[in-house]
């Protein structure tokens, strides 16, 4: 792209450690490293802020100090004030609103020197089980451009939505690494926040019922309310002692826990295209994944029927047998996830720009 733009992510809250925030945070800093003029908009106060990047090129803004939940009148009013005063101090570009919320708060007060870009980070079979379908099909067709992660949820939106401007455009990868996992290290990793939704009581299970031979260990990177309960079912599933909960680990240390597993599990009940996921692949490491969405598919993970426990300690059984299936499927990951560096995907965003400026 030949001149520099004005891009605007909003997000109800920026600074959770979370999927929508280290994707916004990413393409942040990168689009403001090709030249372009960039802000970050909190609308709420993270209630445990997590740092992305250490040395921000772009702007950042926040609108409450509350976190996120229901407002009353008066706190809207002033936090609406507030917004639309930093929004029609920008100038002319693209606002990209990262949520089904965000486009529903924002309506009515984007300026029209700013066109929307409707972001949804998760999947079309998520969607349509919750009230986003509902939001998207509302707001949306209303949008410059909605944007999806995966040709399959695009095509989806587009055919169950109708929505007549669906766009394609996956997460980035913040970094490619030179250096690959030997997958020696008898360790299956699984990364994310401890809460209901990523359901690593099921990983757990198929850890158990994988027959994994000692001194094979699962490693759970990540914090939150489930971690007491999450224990109490590892000790009821008898591999207590071979569960490691190693609470949250730094963005910039990530790379060696990556270099230091041998496989990747993901098996959470919906995902719209996990990073983790494509940073596992990266440093070579071969994943196992409930088969949930497109976005999921494209990363090349081993996919498993959703919810089959049993299939998932098989597949867990079968890599942790075989260090030659472990070093193709690794191969095959790392090579597919080329496409998800960051520079084409940036290539991809500036292509988007253009595509709605004519």
């Amino acid at each position: 792209m030949n001149r520099a733009v004005n891009i605007v992510f909003t997000c109800l809250d920026a600074d959770t450690l979370g999927g929508v925030q280290q994707v916004t945070h990413t393409l942040a800093q990168g689009l403001a490293g090709r030249g372009h003029e960039v802000h970050v908009i909190g609308l709420h106060r993270s209630a445990a802020p997590f740092r992305y990047v250490d040395e921000p090129r772009y702007r950042r803004h926040l609108i409450s100090r509350s976190p996120v939940r229901p407002q009353g009148r008066l706190a809207r009013r002033l936090a609406d004030r507030r917004l639309t005063e930093l929004l029609g101090l920008m100038r002319p570009g693209y606002a990209v609103l990262t949520s089904p919320s965000v486009v529903t708060r924002l309506s009515g007060l984007l300026p029209g020197s700013l066109r929307p870009i409707g972001q949804y980070h998760g999947s079309y079979e998520h969607a349509r089980g919750c009230w986003h379908l509902g939001s998207i099909r509302r707001h949306y067709p209303n949008l410059d451009q909605a944007v999806f992660l995966s040709d399959d949820d695009a095509r989806l939106f587009s055919e169950h939505a109708l929505l007549p401007n669906a766009w394609a455009l996956p997460n980035p990868l913040a970094a490619w690494p030179e250096s690959t996992s030997p997958l020696t290290t008898p360790r299956v990793l699984g990364v994310g926040r401890l809460e209901g939704v990523k359901r690593f009581d099921r990983l757990i299970s198929a850890f158990a019922r994988s027959g994994a031979p000692r001194p094979w260990q699962l490693h759970l990177v990540g914090d939150g309310g489930e971690l007491e309960r999450l224990r109490a079912h590892a000790a009821r599933e008898g591999i207590v002692d071979r569960v490691v909960f190693r609470g949250r680990v730094p963005a910039a240390l990530m790379p060696e826990e990556y270099l230091d597993a041998s496989i990747l599990a993901v098996t959470s009940e919906h995902e719209g295209l996990p990073v983790v996921l494509l940073e596992s692949a990266a440093y070579g490491v071969p994943a196992v994944a409930f088969d949930v969405s497109g976005g999921v598919r494209s990363a090349g993970p081993v996919l498993v029927p959703p919810g089959d426990v049993d299939a998932f300690g098989a597949e867990l059984a079968r890599l942790m047998g075989s260090e030659r299936e472990r070093r193709q499927v690794g191969a095959a990951a790392r090579a597919r996830t080329a496409a998800f560096r960051l520079d084409p995907v940036l290539d991809r965003w500036e292509s988007l720009f253009q595509h709605i400026e004519r």
